[in-house]
């Protein structure tokens, strides 16, 4: 009871503290940014990361087992794990690059396991026999900080591509101005001295402003391809420690099992990735393979979560229940 009690204050302290988060780091982004602010909003991640490490340590504590024997205990760790990529880098330089992506996606990862799921699943379960083995902490920490690294990458790829389309149309509205730069020569000559000032006027912003965007695009590439890369080492562990488990439980180290078929199509998918990425030297090249981890996107929901929805297959026991 005191176990049950503790866990659920420590998680809705730990939501309600990252909300917070949230909150301020929208302040920042459509009002004023405060560098005040920015760094109680850092330390709020750290103080999240606190209360679900304590969380999870009363979870192994009080069921016996690592807390990753369902659902909920899963959705917990994915936003520890979250935390944890959203804390390393602000560790390093003092700077996050990357709390834009971190920081919702631990508050959406949270807040669906404690609001989204019964409060059935929120208890603790005994292990099924299959679960019982030392592979369970190996494999499924693994896999789950797999799904978080891949999927702040991935969402950076995404990012990527919005503002390189954006750059792409912003080119194309001034080829129009310069059209119609042209069709005002042949109407009147102080139209057009006149226009073209305004042009050359704006030449240095719009100058800056796409350099700008470029290191944009830089810095979302170089993010993108560590954090992918850091979560693709972490799949493959994964998806070895868990071939190993099989032999050990079932008898065979791979069974195309649901989970397991689109965990290798999630594998090659991101190695696919890495490939292009690695070779890409031109912008465009850089473009499509981010089109390929905004794919990956989608499978790594796929794989964690809809196999989950559909309950079949040997790992129908994370499924909801």
């Amino acid at each position: 009871m005191i176990f049950a009690t503790l866990e659920h204050i420590l998680t809705h302290i730990s939501f309600s503290i990252i909300s917070i988060v949230i909150i301020i780091h929208l302040m920042n982004l459509l009002v004023y940014e405060i560098e005040e602010l920015r760094n109680s909003s850092e330390k709020g991640m750290i103080a999240t990361f606190s209360s679900i490490t304590v969380f999870l340590v009363t979870r192994w504590i009080s069921s016996g087992h690592f807390p990753l024997s369902n659902l909920y205990e899963s959705l917990i760790f994915l936003s520890w794990s979250l935390s944890i990529i959203h804390i390393i880098p602000y560790i390093r330089n003092s700077q996050n690059d990357l709390n834009a992506i971190t920081a919702p996606s631990a508050i959406f990862t949270q807040g669906f396991a404690t609001s989204g799921l019964s409060t059935e699943m929120h208890q603790p379960a005994i292990l099924v026999p299959a679960l019982q083995s030392q592979w369970l902490m190996m494999h499924v920490s693994m896999m789950l900080l797999s799904y978080a690294a891949l999927l702040c990458g991935s969402l950076l790829s995404v990012a990527l591509i919005v503002i390189t389309f954006q750059k792409k149309i912003d080119f194309l509205l001034k080829n129009k101005n310069f059209l119609s730069l042209r069709k005002s020569f042949f109407f009147g000559d102080m139209e057009y001295l006149n226009e073209k000032g305004s042009i050359l006027k704006k030449t240095s912003f719009l100058s800056f402003k796409n350099f700008y965007k470029y290191q944009l695009i830089q810095l979302l590439d170089s993010w993108s391809y560590r954090v992918i890369s850091l979560g693709f080492t972490f799949l493959t562990i994964g998806i070895l420690s868990g071939a190993v488990w099989a032999n050990e439980a079932w008898g065979s180290y791979w069974n195309w099992d649901p989970k397991e078929t689109w965990a290798f199509i999630t594998w090659t998918l991101f190695a696919i990735y890495l490939h292009t990425r690695k070779n890409s030297k031109l912008q465009d090249q850089v473009t499509n393979s981010a089109f390929v981890a905004s794919i990956g996107f989608l499978l790594i929901w796929i794989c964690y979560f809809g196999i989950n929805l559909l309950g079949i297959g040997f790992h129908s026991y994370g499924s909801f229940q």
